[in-house]
């Protein structure tokens, strides 16, 4: 079975319920990358970042499509956002990007440099601002 193919309905309260948990993992994230001299916070920020990548995916897959993607592999995530809107592979390449980080921000012994950290962060912010122009067309 295809990665994709592992999607449940999503309806629009759903969507904007996923689009609330993108906005707070977001908003959690900058509060952590504030703290100075704590260097694991790097990926404590960067985990919460992709998490907010893909509550923003599912926000828009849910708004667009009626559905978002359930898988162990969040790949499977991008699969799905391609087909969801026109600019769906600039929104996959970001969430790609995100989930590029995450072995090390999750399972990782080495500190996140903290450039990346600031890279995920910008980049889940760029998926959370799409996600909620789509759940106020």
């Amino acid at each position: 079975m295809p990665r994709s193919a592992r999607t449940v309905p999503c309806n629009s309260s759903e969507a904007r319920t996923r689009l609330r948990t993108a906005q707070a993992y977001l908003d959690v994230a900058a509060s952590v990358l504030e703290e100075r001299g704590r260097d694991e916070y790097l990926n404590v920020a960067v985990g919460l970042a992709i998490l907010a990548g893909i509550a923003a995916s599912d926000a828009i897959c849910g708004i667009r499509l009626g559905r978002l993607y359930r898988g162990d592999d969040h790949h499977g995530a991008e699969d799905l956002l391609l087909t969801a809107t026109p600019d769906g592979q600039k929104l996959a390449a970001t969430l790609r990007r995100l989930l590029g980080l995450k072995d090390a921000a999750h399972y990782g012994v080495l500190v996140v440099a903290p450039r990346r950290a600031y890279d995920a962060r910008r980049w889940a912010a760029l998926l959370v601002e799409r996600a909620a122009e789509e759940t106020e067309r």
